[in-house]
């Protein structure tokens, strides 16, 4: 068995299409099906439900795949471990982000290429919450920036950061725009935009509207934080947002940040990575550096 036979598994898992999956791997889809063939022919087990077309994972398949993620996973966090032993830390960390992170990003990534500035970072922004959890247990991002959901669970563990509170953002000439606050039961009846029903940061926002005893109904919905803003600057909508995101439109004219009140209930988010051990190197080192910054102060 090779690591490569994995990897093309992994790929057809993934892809769900064999000529993407040999794409992905940069080799010819014959190359990629024969060494597939030859690792069932390895295990004794059919691992795709093969007909005209691929047509999936067998029951066999779906598990083999998952050891193969486990599998690779573990053997880039070994180079990682002896790279840094030989010259110091300089893997490639894969970050996921829930939108409403996006101010932190680059607090966590400055301070950490800072300290290892032979690694290199990749963020992957506006993850929903479950695509992050999806993407942390099939070791495709080494650790997220999300919403922490309590102690260790499932095989993840997170460490707290800061807490999210919310502004609302409105044009300067509307009805609040020389207001100092607003209640969300004012908030919820003027036009807005908000990010779409199927994300962490809207269900939140939906929460906060009931306990005030209202529902919004905005006419505008997006999966982008910056097209929010950028429809508020428009002078047709207002929207609500985590604070730091307010600081963005210091230059925007036309558009005010305005305190919410009965705001308590706040969020906390954190970095969440898996708790297996040993883990990635990478990602445990960003946690540690994560750990060495105030970043809620440098938030506010």
């Amino acid at each position: 068995m090779l690591f490569r036979q994995l990897e093309y598994l992994v790929a057809l898992s993934r892809e769900q299409h064999f000529a993407r999956a040999a794409q992905a791997c940069h080799v010819s889809q014959p190359t990629l099906s024969a060494a597939v063939r030859k690792l069932e022919d390895e295990l004794g087990v059919a691992l795709i439900r093969r007909e005209r077309r691929f047509q999936g994972l067998t029951q066999e398949g779906e598990r083999i795949v998952r050891w193969a993620e486990r599998i690779l996973a573990d053997r880039e966090s070994m180079r990682q471990e002896v790279g840094a032993l030989r010259t110091g830390l300089n893997g490639r960390l894969t970050l996921g982000v829930i939108p409403t992170a996006a101010p932190a990003v680059p607090l966590l990534t400055s301070a950490f290429c800072a300290k290892h500035p032979l690694a290199q970072v990749h963020v992957v922004a506006d993850l929903s919450t479950d695509e992050i959890s999806r993407r942390l247990r099939t070791f495709e991002i080494d650790v997220a920036l999300t919403y922490d959901h309590g102690a260790e669970v499932n095989g993840l563990t997170s460490v707290p950061l800061y807490r999210e509170h919310y502004v609302f953002l409105t044009p300067s000439d509307g009805e609040f725009g020389r207001r100092e606050s607003v209640t969300w039961a004012e908030a919820a009846r003027v036009p807005l935009c908000l990010l779409t029903p199927s994300m962490q940061g809207r269900r939140r926002l939906d929460a906060l509207f009931g306990k005030a005893g209202v529902a919004p109904s905005p006419q505008l919905e997006t999966d982008s934080i910056s097209s929010l803003c950028s429809h508020v600057a428009t002078g047709s909508w207002s929207t609500i947002v985590p604070a730091p995101f307010a600081r963005a439109l210091d230059d925007m004219a036309g558009v005010r940040a305005v305190a919410i009140e009965e705001s308590d209930d706040a969020a906390r988010v954190a970095l969440v990575l898996s708790s297996r051990e040993p883990g990635s190197v990478v990602g445990r080192a960003f946690v540690d550096v994560a750990r060495s910054i105030d970043l809620a102060a440098s938030l506010e």
